[in-house]
């Protein structure tokens, strides 16, 4: 049989048969491994099986399933695997899969198997889908539904009730201002995705360099990136064009952190002397199957063509994530996830639409308002009496009174919202601020709990090295000169320039030299130029503000690359440097909580092993000593925050023992994250503690007076962050969480029963704010949550610190459903963004730790400080103006309603419309529409009373303004002054009867706009211009619509005083009411706009 065809007629066995039956099959594919006559089976990362005992063969099960597609593959042996194959290749959702691309220096196939296009697609719709998928989208929501059923039943020549443009108009209006933004979007949406995907990327071939789209380009390309590039897909990198081998890239756009991330090229592809050969070798790379992990990446570069198939370990250093940036050198990357497999794109989900508190308020008042319409509806035909087609006349009674139902109330409050917003983004009072959901500015005006980060949000996360404590010495910031001088005297001696012996080095000055040797070396820092500045890069400021700390007293890091760190040696001349090689490193993570290097130093030849990291976690790995945990809680409780430094010296022999096992965990494929914490376990024992440092986070501008505001409107503000209870009892004391007349309890509890003591404990206590710990919050969550809610928000302020990121989530979520009040979440940090979804307004600050929070969230400010604006005047002027509106369109619709009613109950119940055609379209657009919507600029408060007196925010989380009352009310308004004008008209115009259309629009009009008038606080001149406009246009419209106005007839003085007399009437006593009102029981904001 020839090699290739027993090949392929595995492969085809594999993709037919090991899918469904891999258990059974995955041994047979083993032995035809072994066989001589298949010795080059490509099986994924089988083929890195050159020994029995390889440890790839453990990824055979996932890698079988991406074996190269051909087309001499012969056809399936049976129906049922023929039918079974083109079922699940047309209709079938392929899993992930991890796979192996091979670099051979006689083929461009680089990978085998079939891959998503790496094609960007952000459009909702396509020509086919827009209408059908926009229409349903449309029509899925009663009102629109209601009125398209109104609209149509004018087909029905026993229904017809006027013109059909009448019912027909405003539906088609409201309809096409939703499908032409809707289109406009998706418009938006594709032209974005064009620009990405036609953006052109050198991929390098046998055949040499050629140049592809984005949306070209396939698993297995090597793609060249060039500095300020966008990487098109998910990468490998292999070279760069940097000496150091690393190469920084940014990914602000997919974590939202803007601090530069260095990338590490494959050791063997580096060393080539051209990009060339790497087309050139016989090699492959195994990836693993696409997830949507950032921080986490597992693979394998092998090298057949050298001996013993060298195998080389691929973590995250390696990887170029999608949308990432290059920002130094050239790259060339090597594909290995594309399209919709790609991190950024199984990271990318819409968030979940959030609808405010008053469209769930307005929707239940709709569900009155249909009630309303079918009662009316049935009393009208009771009175006339059950009798012949009663259930017609039924019909024909809700489509006359089909107003009461308003089809515009929604895109009148949804363009109120959307005004509101421009509102917040041009207020030069907080610059910078940017509303990202427009749905729900209203609900601004309405929180009563917030939740609030702490590192970046209350403080500036800018840090400050304050203390250092070494053996029984404490230094301070303000000793920098003894430090310097310790260090430096140190320095001399281990030198051998001050004439002694480092014996003879004074024991304080050598420990001073040790910690600082520590601060210089343990740390993810890169030295960089920006516009000529000497800067540092760092994921986490606090590095940056030691190494700083470092250069300050004579120890400066000068560079660093992959392999090396060279620091300015202390007092030696400005070219004096000191190199140590850099073995190792153990990067920082949330999980672990520090972070270690391994350096040789080329002077000594020392090897040391350095790591710093939180007193919690370091405290078990050094040696016994008598003052780490009192100082840590000193420092703690100033509000520093502090790292433990420690270290430990290993022989040649030690590191390479360790090293040996460290490289063959790092090579494993299954479970490597576990090997390789077990191999560095090893090294995190027994460890010399070196010093603690203290760095201060200041807080920011404005932040003790803005929770002070924020008390006295009556929002409860609780403090989430991950940092210890020390630290976060302190800024809570310091930044006036915690008022200076209230106490402090700490919860701490480390079973069920515990925290049920200290729940009922702290039941007892008045006026006192609640400090709890991550574990205890856990506890509390598990088994009494209902009970810690009930409990905790009785308290003035929560503190919960050591919190991840989801139990930040889970308490937001848990708050609001157990109040039912409206949660305000506010971060600047990846790790808030659950907390800024969970809530019902999420607030992000574009601060140190990048865009991810800000990018999440509802509304983006830039200080903390900004918050109380954003709240008490934004918040306030939204609700009030949305709550009036949605009241005022529901009034507008009603009144006519109501005119109708007694119009058909005064002429036998008769089924005939009084206004019709253009009447009624001008009613709710012309003539009324600009009056009542120039509402939203209207202000019930001065702007420098709602700073002055915040407690005017508490009346609005009662939602007084948008309440059962206030809707009875209204409604009382549009029964009298409809009721009115109508039998006004039939008593005062009897004569002239056949006028009445023109006699009571009349009244109408100048009623809603003399109505919209008393609903004004304060005038602006676009509410005045709107008013006199619409005056004007009905007048004109009188000599216009000829049709409709006996022109000789409104000319007459007596039609004018007439119509005054039914206006004033049915206008002057409901304002007296209201104005009686207010002075018997004003309003709070009228008594403090009268002081």
């Amino acid at each position: 049989v020839d090699k290739n065809k027993s090949r392929f007629s595995i492969s085809h066995l594999i993709k037919n048969y090991v899918v469904p039956n891999l258990p059974s099959v995955r041994a047979r594919s083993r032995r035809a491994t072994s066989t001589s006559d298949v010795e080059e089976i490509e099986l994924g990362s089988v083929a890195q099986a050159h020994s029995a005992d390889s440890e790839s063969v453990d990824a055979s099960e996932a890698d079988a399933l991406i074996e190269r597609d051909s087309v001499d593959k012969p056809q399936p042996t049976s129906f049922i695997h023929c039918v079974s194959a083109w079922k699940s290749r047309l209709f079938g959702k392929q899993p992930p899969r991890s796979r192996t691309i091979h670099l051979t220096p006689n083929s461009d196939e680089r990978a085998f198997g079939k891959f998503p296009a790496n094609r960007v697609r952000n459009q909702k719709y396509n020509p086919f889908t827009f209408l059908p998928v926009v229409l349903f989208e449309q029509f899925k929501y009663f009102f629109n539904l209601y009125f398209l059923i109104v609209a149509l039943s004018q087909f029905v020549p026993a229904l017809q009730i006027g013109f059909f443009f009448t019912y027909m108009a405003p539906l088609a209006f409201v309809v096409m201002v939703s499908v032409s933004k809707e289109a406009w979007d998706d418009f938006k949406r594709y032209r974005r995705d064009k620009e990405a995907n036609q953006e052109r990327y050198d991929v390098l071939t046998t055949h040499g360099v050629v140049c592809k789209p984005s949306s070209d380009i396939c698993v297995g390309d090597l793609v060249f990136v060039r500095s300020n590039q966008r990487v098109p897909a998910d990468m490998v990198l292999l070279r760069t064009t940097e000496k150091s081998g690393a190469s920084f890239i940014r990914t602000d756009q997919m974590d939202g952190e803007t601090d530069w991330k260095l990338r590490h090229a494959v050791g063997s592809c580096q060393k080539f002397g051209s990009d060339q050969e790497l087309v050139q070798i016989d090699a492959m790379l195994y990836a693993e199957a696409p997830r949507k992990e950032i921080y986490e990446f597992i693979g394998t570069f092998t090298r057949n063509d050298v001996a013993g198939h060298e195998v080389e370990a691929l973590t995250l250093e390696n990887t170029l994530w999608s949308s990432t940036v290059i920002a130094s050198g050239t790259i060339v990357g090597l594909v290995v996830y594309t399209g919709s497999e790609t991190r950024s794109v199984m990271n990318a989900s819409a968030p979940a639409t959030k609808f405010g508190k008053i469209d769930l308020e307005i929707n239940r008042l709709s569900k009155v308002l249909v009630v309303m319409t079918l009662g009316l509806a049935l009393l009208l035909v009771g009175l006339k009496g059950f009798h012949g087609s009663w259930f017609v006349t039924l019909f024909r009674f809700m489509l006359l009174l089909s107003s009461i139902i308003p089809i515009s109330l929604r895109v009148n409050l949804d363009m109120g919202k959307t005004v509101e917003s421009v509102f917040v983004m041009r207020d030069q009072s907080i610059p910078g601020t940017v509303v990202r959901t427009s749905t729900i500015p209203e609900e601004l005006g309405r929180i009563e709990y917030l939740f609030t980060d702490k590192t970046g949000t209350l403080t500036r996360n800018e840090m400050e090295f304050m203390k250092l404590h070494v053996g029984a010495v404490l230094f301070t910031s303000s000793q920098l000169t003894e430090l310097r001088t310790a260090v430096h005297g140190a320095a001399l001696c281990r030198l051998g320039d001050s004439g002694g012996s480092v014996s003879v080095i004074a024991e304080e000055n050598a420990l001073v030299y040790d910690a600082v040797k520590a601060i210089a070396l343990c740390h993810n820092v890169t030295p960089a130029l920006e516009d000529g500045v000497h800067i540092y890069q760092a994921a986490s400021p606090d590095e940056v503000a030691l190494v700083k700390f470092a250069e300050s007293v004579g120890m400066t890091l000068i560079a660093r690359d992959l392999h090396t760190i060279t620091l300015k040696a202390p007092g030696g001349a400005s070219d004096d440097f000191v190199i140590f090689d850099v073995l190792n490193i153990f990067p920082f993570t949330s999980a672990s909580k520090r972070m270690g290097i391994v350096v040789r130093d080329r002077f000594t030849q020392e090897i040391t092993f350095y790591m710093k990291g939180a007193d919690a976690v370091m405290s078990d790995m050094v040696q016994y000593n008598e003052w780490l945990e009192e100082e840590c809680g000193n420092m703690a409780r100033e509000g520093l925050r502090t790292l433990v430094f420690a270290k430990r010296r290993l022989s040649e022999d030690e590191y390479v023992s360790f090293a040996g096992r460290y490289a063959a965990a790092r090579a494993s494929i299954a479970h490597r994250d576990v090997n390789v914490a077990a191999v560095v376990a090893s090294l995190e024992r027994d460890l010399i503690l070196i010093g603690v440092t203290g760095v201060e986070d200041r807080l920011q501008q404005d932040v003790k007076e803005s929770l002070e505001i924020l008390r006295s409107a009556g929002i409860k503000t609780w403090m989430l962050t991950g940092d210890k209870v020390e630290t976060a009892t302190c800024i809570a004391v310091s930044a006036r969480l915690v008022g200076k007349d209230q106490q402090i309890f700490h919860f701490a509890a480390s079973s069920r029963a515990e925290a049920v003591h200290q729940l009922n404990v702290f039941g007892t206590k008045r006026n006192t704010c609640l400090v709890i710990d991550g574990h205890s919050l856990q506890i509390c969550l598990d088994h009494m949550a209902k009970d810690f809610a009930q409990t905790a928000c009785r308290a003035p302020t929560v503190v919960c610190c050591r919190c991840s990121p989801t139990q930040k989530a889970d308490i937001v979520r848990l708050i609001h459903h157990h109040t039912q009040k409206e949660t305000c979440g506010v971060g600047d940090g990846g790790n808030d963004v659950g907390m800024i979804l969970a809530a019902n307004v999420g607030i992000g600050l574009v601060g140190k730790e990048g865009k991810q929070a800000a990018l999440a969230a509802d509304f983006s400010i830039e200080q903390f400080s900004y918050l109380t604006r954003l709240l008490l005047w934004h918040g306030r002027n939204s609700y009030k103006r949305s709550a009036r509106l949605s009241q005022f369109v529901i009034h507008r619709g009603m009144i006519i309603s109501v005119i109708q009613a007694v119009f058909s109950a005064l002429f036998y119940f008769s089924t005939t419309a009084i206004y019709t055609g253009w009447l009624m379209v001008g009613y709710t657009t012309v003539y009324t529409m600009a009056p009542v919507f120039s509402l939203i600029l209207d202000e019930d408060v001065n702007e420098n009373l709602v700073f002055r007196y915040p407690e005017l925010y508490r009346e609005l989380q009662l939602g007084r303004a948008l309440s059962m009352k206030t809707f009875c009310f209204w409604m009382f308004k549009s029964v009298y002054q409809g009721g009115t004008i109508m039998l006004l008209a039939m008593v005062m115009f009897e004569d002239a009867f056949i006028n009445i259309v023109s006699i009571t629009f009349t009244a109408l009009i100048l009623a809603e706009l003399f109505n919209v008038g008393f609903e004004v606080h304060k005038w602006h001149w676009v509410i005045v211009v709107s008013e006199l406009t619409a005056l004007l246009l009905y007048v004109s419209s009188l000599f216009v619509l000829r049709s409709y106005f006996d022109i000789t007839f409104v000319l007459t003085w007596t039609f004018v005083w007439k119509v005054l007399v039914i206006t004033a009437v049915s206008c002057l006593p409901i304002y007296l009411a209201e104005l009686l009102q207010r002075r018997l029981a004003p309003p709070s904001y009228t008594k403090v706009m009268e002081e």
